[in-house]
């Protein structure tokens, strides 16, 4: 699989499209994200798999989102998105509450090619009254009295996210966090920026192996040094957590979010696409 360039990868994702985003610490693609908005993508459907963070806040700020699913929208310690807050305040953006567990289980069942799974431990919340589409049932198992919760199976028209390495073959690998497999399998296509191409097969080694997503998943590649940025990646490097303060701080205001797209955003579009 030859590796496409950033703004390539940006282009095979149309207006409109269900889009799953991991959350800020685990492989988050900041660096498609940034080249989608110089795309000017609209419509987006974002899927926070299963929280939003700081890429989902710079696409809504920018323009680029219609709703959102996602069981919270933060920045970490930097508090809640500044842009998701003002949107929703704004009711510029459909917000589709879920929990964690239930956004995975969703994905599950896509994964698996089911419709539905079942789910406990959310019933007698109050997301229950903003989900007309979770059904609840008769455990047909139980000898007594046992609702159980079904979830539609949720599967996400592309899903996105950064990693250290590719091979040639378009093996990924994710390491860890192993639940970015899930997102990937239930997906209909996955397009992945990685820091670098590795020579060999990945899962050739049994050492790596194991924190692959084949290729077989992946419909294209692009190398993003530093991509996560300013999430931090694995083992490579750390969020820069100042950088993402100062982005709360100064997006609060329309002006401010303008200036740091202006900054961050457009000016780095060389560096980007390198």
């Amino acid at each position: 699989m030859a590796p496409q360039n950033l703004d390539a990868l940006a282009a095979m994702i149309p207006d409109g499209a269900l889009l799953a985003l991991p959350p800020d610490d685990s492989l988050a693609p900041n660096a498609l994200i940034r080249a989608l908005i110089r795309r000017n993508v609209r419509n987006l459907r974002l899927i926070g798999v299963p929280t939003s963070g700081f890429g989902t806040d710079l696409l809504i700020g920018a323009g680029c989102v219609a709703t959102v699913e996602t069981s919270a929208a933060t920045l970490g310690e930097a508090g809640t998105g500044p842009r998701f807050a003002a949107a929703v305040r704004a009711g510029s953006i459909r917000v589709i509450d879920a929990t964690c567990p239930a956004i995975h289980t969703a994905l599950q069942a896509a994964e698996k090619g089911v419709p539905f799974m079942p789910l406990r431990g959310v019933l007698g919340s109050d997301v229950m009254n903003h989900r007309p589409d979770w059904h609840v049932m008769a455990n047909p198992f139980a000898a007594d009295d046992d609702p159980i919760l079904l979830l539609p199976a949720l599967t996400p028209d592309f899903a996105a996210f950064h990693a250290s390495c590719a091979d040639s073959e378009g093996n990924v690998w994710v390491g860890r966090r192993r639940e970015l497999a899930t997102m990937a399998h239930a997906s209909r296509a996955n397009v992945v920026t990685v820091e670098r191409i590795v020579p060999g097969r990945l899962l050739d080694d049994e050492t790596m192996a194991p924190g692959v997503i084949s290729g077989v998943y992946i419909r294209a590649i692009a190398v993003a040094e530093r991509g996560a940025w300013p999430g931090g990646l694995l083992d490579e490097y750390e969020a820069d957590r100042a950088h993402i303060a100062d982005y709360a701080r100064i997006a609060r205001s329309d002006g401010g979010f303008a200036e740091y797209l202006a900054r961050h955003v457009q000016h780095t579009a060389n560096q980007d696409a390198a």
